[in-house]
């Protein structure tokens, strides 16, 4: 017999968050229901929230561990950042294979074997989320990549993921949301000049994918959403209450 099921599941959110530096994005997590911060950069030391300082891979996987076991009141479980993270497990897989760094194997066979413990990381996360009811959100800078489309001439600077090129697609696929942060500027023509001038920087939150940014999300939200630093944009406020499980 065939288990079919029906209608919209209550499940927690897996959350990208990354932008250029200073836009807010360790205060846009601090904004999510009760987190818990696994701190690698010490974003945090000038905030009012609850963290973990990790300094090591398998520091990290006993403390999850403890967490799967006993999560508290914790709600949301913040990696700040994805990047420096990667640089830990750089450090890991590279200590674990008698090598000084990942370039010492050869023919891109590091990155292979730090996208397979990423994968690894990134699916213990998923089972983890399911068994504690605790929503993931992980942090990341933003670098611009010279990106080249195979079928049409030319190339242009995109924002991506500053992690390794084996490990962003595999976050990307992992979350449920990745949202881009960014200052909204405008050029403007000054009267008798032909120089046009950057003004504006208000914050926004860019959800949806564009030739210039990767975004996505699955709660149907607007593209772009105001964000002022400290204040959680409503639309979002109302899909991650929306996907709180009580127990």
């Amino acid at each position: 017999m065939l288990n079919i099921t029906k209608g919209k599941k209550v499940k927690p959110i897996k959350c990208v968050a990354y932008g250029v530096e200073g836009v807010g994005k360790t205060s846009f997590a601090s904004l999510w229901p009760n987190p818990l911060f696994f701190d690698f950069e010490g974003g945090t030391e000038r905030m009012d929230v609850n963290r973990l300082s990790v300094s090591s891979y398998m520091e990290l996987n006993e403390i999850m561990a403890y967490l799967k076991k006993d999560p508290g009141d914790y709600k949301t479980l913040v990696f700040d950042t994805a990047d420096w993270l990667d640089k830990i497990i750089v450090k890991h897989i590279c200590s674990t294979g008698d090598k000084t760094g990942i370039e010492d194997w050869g023919y891109g066979k590091g990155y292979t074997y730090l996208a397979e413990q990423w994968a690894s990381l990134l699916d213990r996360l998923t089972k983890f989320a399911e068994s504690t009811n605790m929503h993931i959100v992980f942090l990341a800078h933003a670098m611009l990549r010279k990106f080249e489309q195979p079928d049409e001439m030319g190339a242009y600077d995109r924002w991506e993921l500053k992690c390794a090129k084996t490990v962003c697609p595999l976050l990307k696929e992992w979350a449920d949301t990745v949202l881009f942060f960014n200052y909204k500027t405008f050029v403007v023509t000054e009267k008798d000049s032909k120089k046009g001038k950057a003004v504006g920087g208000d914050r926004v939150i860019r959800t949806t994918h564009h030739p210039c940014w990767d975004a996505k999300n699955r709660f149907g939200l607007p593209e772009e959403m105001e964000y002022k630093k400290g204040v959680m944009p409503v639309e979002l406020e109302k899909v991650i209450k929306e996907n709180i499980i009580q127990i």
